[in-house]
């Protein structure tokens, strides 16, 4: 695994690299029910849901905010995460609604899922309210903010205000999940737009410039092969690049 200095010591400031994985068992009987599709189960096999959200730890009860969430993957887990008292909020904006339309139509058939409210919402006012999460996460799609194709429906994003948003709509304690693919490091956000890639260091000092302590991170999704000098969409490291799991903390 390679890490960049500056998130080495991010990492020593927080005073640890992993974050405790909590409530565990909740999220393997997520990911074990029966109702999960056949597409779902193998997802699960590249991108170990089960770790992943063991990092952020949401429980049961909890309010958590899904956001550019497309066909809501990680929103179906997290219904069962948070149980029948909690809510799952599956956020997209439209060029997201519209890609993932046959996907949410399946996974939403027949009144599944009644814990998880779905918004399509413009970038700019994601109706998270204030105050109102026990956390957020962010899928392989924070490299979106950086991202510019108008001529395809995709404006571009004033990510400052996108990120101030979420960390509004978090109470103190609030969690934030971010996992992306990895960019060349001292990229910055630049591959953003050619590779759907974002540089580790930067996302790092993205979060914390917005008021968020970064907690830790795990290396399930690392892939030491992967140049980081492909788009993610290339068939030969299509699903399987290097992606970063962060955590981050409101004050």
């Amino acid at each position: 695994m390679r890490l960049p200095a500056l998130l080495i010591l991010a990492l020593a400031a927080a005073g640890c690299s992993h974050a405790p994985v909590r409530d565990a068992q909740v999220v393997r009987a997520a990911l074990a029910s029966p109702a999960r599709s056949a597409d779902d189960r193998t997802r699960d096999l590249r991108d170990h849901p089960d770790a992943v959200l063991g990092l952020a730890g949401f429980r049961r009860g909890d309010t958590v905010a899904d956001v550019f969430g497309g066909g809501g993957y990680y929103s179906e887990i997290l219904s069962e995460v948070v149980g029948p008292e909690g809510r799952v909020l599956l956020v997209n904006n439209p060029p997201y609604a519209a890609f993932a339309k046959d996907a949410l139509a399946t996974r939403f058939a027949d009144g599944r899922l009644p814990n998880v409210r779905r918004s399509v919402v413009p970038n700019e006012a994601l109706g998270l309210g204030r105050n109102a999460l026990d956390g957020a996460l962010i899928v392989m799609s924070y490299h979106d903010l950086y991202y510019v194709d108008p001529a395809q429906g995709w404006p571009a994003v004033d990510a400052g205000q996108f990120i101030d948003q979420i960390v509004a709509a978090l109470k103190p304690g609030g969690k934030l999940l971010i996992v992306d693919h990895v960019a060349r490091e001292g990229s910055g956000s630049a591959d953003a737009q050619m590779l759907h890639r974002i540089d580790e260091t930067f996302a790092v000092r993205d979060f914390k410039a917005h008021g968020l302590d970064f907690v830790g991170s795990i290396a399930v999704l690392r892939n030491p092969d992967d140049d980081r000098t492909k788009n993610v969409f290339d068939p030969t490291i299509r699903g399987k690049t290097d992606r970063f799991v962060h955590l981050y903390r409101k004050p």
